[in-house]
Parts: C-alpha cells; sequence; structure tokens
C-alpha cells in the first residue's frame, strides 16, 4: 500500500512540475511579472516536493530490502522469485497505469476542446 502512495506522489509531483515549467517556457517576454513569480514560486515548491518524495522512497526501497531479507528466511527460492518480482512489477504497472490515465485525461480534454471549437 505504502509503495502505491509513494510511487503514486512522484508520478502526481513530477507531472505538475512539467506542467509548470511547461507553462512558465509559454510565458512570452510580455506576460505580468508576477504571472511568472507565481509560477517560479510553484516551481520551486514542487521541486522540493519532489526531493522530498525521493528521499521517502529511497525510505521505502531500505525498508523494501529489510522486509525482503526477512521474507527471504521464510520462503522457499521459488516463493521468494515471484514475490521479489511482484513487488517489482507493481512499481511499473502502477506508473504505466498512472501515464495511461494521464493520456485519457489529455485525450479528453483534447475532445472537449475540440467539440467546443466547433
Amino acid at each position: 500500500g505504502d509503495l502505491d502512495k509513494v510511487v503514486n506522489l512522484l508520478l502526481s509531483l513530477s507531472g505538475r512540475l512539467a506542467r509548470v515549467e511547461t507553462a512558465l517556457g509559454s510565458l512570452g517576454p510580455h506576460a505580468p511579472a508576477e504571472d511568472k513569480l507565481a509560477l517560479r514560486e510553484k516551481q520551486r515548491l514542487l521541486v522540493a516536493q519532489l526531493e522530498d518524495a525521493k528521499e521517502l522512497k529511497e525510505h521505502m526501497g531500505r525498508r523494501e530490502e529489510a522486509v525482503g531479507a526477512m521474507v527471504a528466511r521464510y520462503l522457499p527460492a521459488e516463493h521468494l522469485q515471484d514475490y521479489q518480482h511482484f513487488v517489482k512489477m507493481k512499481s511499473a504497472l502502477i506508473a504505466e497505469q498512472r501515464e495511461l490515465e494521464e493520456k485519457i485525461k489529455l485525450g479528453q480534454e483534447q475532445l472537449r476542446c475540440l467539440r467546443e471549437s466547433l
């Protein structure tokens, strides 16, 4: 459960940071200074939050290793490999699911914009 939360947090923060950086890049030279300042402040906060989330993920990795060592004492080699594969795949699948959800959201927004323009 914690793995799901941390991976989703990392993906959410990196997605938000990417959107803020895109918004900053799309501001023209004549954009109001307060808009630029607000976006830079958001960027700074998101970078700090992302660093904190990465530290949390590292802590979870250490905890995962400790749990894996404990599990290794009680499971036969075959089941241990299954457990390790499950843990690795779970992170990858969560990331893939999140990416697909973002693509669906983007597609729905593009569709809405197309409908509005017609």
